[in-house]
């Protein structure tokens, strides 16, 4: 058995941690996983005592190196990847894009039999469902779930990954948290005009969900009165969080985790905000591509995304979890609130499609685009 020194060894694991061309550059992520794993590889691949891969798995995916396709938040994904890792010494490539963008680039490449990913994880419902009406997904039950019937869509095609939580956050030079935003009406007051950073809100799990809370538990008339103050608008979270980070915006939409990653890693100088209304939920899903070419490696990191320990690196990373045995996450050194409690509001994965594109059409009729 070994043990991995958390930190440290995230810190060796980045040299295997790789990633092409459409990721672009960043840091490693590597003080935000902290803790330790027990690893056992003595008959396959046992974390944390949940066994992850047997030994003929393991062995094949050790020499492999997993392609990952993903539209979770690149700084959030290097800190996962980065531990798993280190837990697995398998090493993973991953293409990070817009959730829209990479679904364009997922079905082009599909279409042509070409398709690289082993893995994809993705933030909309809608697509992920499609992937599976296309034959883009080959189900496949991660060991850790089974018989988990609330996490596995379509028939386990695909299953839920983690639950990202929206917010906002301010700049700590530009706003005193004495006098910071507490609500999400807060946002709409005339001294935040032209320093307000949003994302597009027409595509993506996250527009999706905090388009729907904003009509069921703020104000139907949100995004007109919020267009009226001239909001920065960005097409990605990381350009409108790194805008913020650079005191250009007062006040911006953006996710716990990313805030997390950012305070610990980079000592940015913003911070988040639990509203009043409460945090806006939604889900990534994973699953496995009908045309792996590294099968046992993708097999291994859906086990391991699924986990316990792979579950807990995301609550670490600022996210919650989506097993019901992993506590609330910690970011920026304060526990979030639990599910179920009335400062979470979850969007039901199907609820995306129910409302999406007529919510969609409400945010663009407001910004005119």
């Amino acid at each position: 058995m070994r043990i991995r020194k958390g930190a440290l060894a995230c810190v060796a694991a980045l040299a295997l941690v790789t990633s092409l061309a459409a990721c672009g550059g960043g840091g490693s992520g590597s003080a935000v996983i902290s803790d330790d794993a027990k690893v056992d590889t003595t008959n396959g691949l046992v974390v944390d005592g949940e066994v992850i891969a047997d030994q003929t798995t393991y062995d094949a995916a050790k020499k492999q190196t997993l392609t990952l396709y993903t539209s979770y938040q690149e700084a959030n994904q290097k800190a996962f990847n980065a531990a798993f890792t280190a837990d697995t010494g398998i090493k993973v490539e991953f293409v990070r894009d817009v959730t829209n963008k990479l679904s364009e680039r997922v079905r082009s490449e599909a279409g042509a039999g070409k398709l690289a990913a082993d893995v994809i994880i993705t933030s909309d419902f809608a697509v992920a469902d499609d992937f599976n009406k296309e034959g883009i997904w080959e189900p496949y039950t991660a060991a850790p779930v089974k018989g988990q019937d609330d996490l596995l869509l379509d028939g386990g095609a695909f299953t839920k990954f983690a639950n990202v939580a929206v917010t906002f956050a301010f700049n700590t030079q530009q706003v005193p948290k004495e006098s910071a935003p507490t609500s999400w009406k807060d946002l709409l007051k005339p001294e935040y005009a032209g320093k307000i950073g949003i994302t597009t809100g027409t595509a993506g799990g996250s527009s999706i969900a905090l388009n729907r809370f904003i009509q069921e538990k703020v104000d139907p008339d949100y995004w007109t009165k919020m267009a009226a103050l001239r909001p920065k608008i960005f097409d990605s979270g990381g350009e409108r969080q790194q805008a913020l980070a650079r005191g250009e915006l007062a006040v911006a939409t953006a996710g716990t985790a990313a805030v997390n990653v950012a305070v610990v890693k980079d000592q940015a100088p913003i911070d988040y905000v639990v509203p009043k209304e409460g945090l806006v939920l939604f889900s990534f899903f994973i699953g496995k591509s009908a045309t792996a070419k590294n099968t046992e490696a993708a097999k291994v990191f859906l086990n391991y995304a699924l986990s316990k320990r792979g579950q807990k690196v995301i609550t670490q990373v600022g996210d919650y979890s989506v097993r019901a045995d992993v506590d609330p996450p910690v970011a920026v050194g304060r526990k979030l609130p639990a599910l179920g409690s009335d400062q979470v509001w979850v969007m039901p994965a199907e609820g995306e499609v129910e409302h999406g594109k007529a919510d969609a059409a409400i945010w663009k009729a407001a910004f005119g685009r």
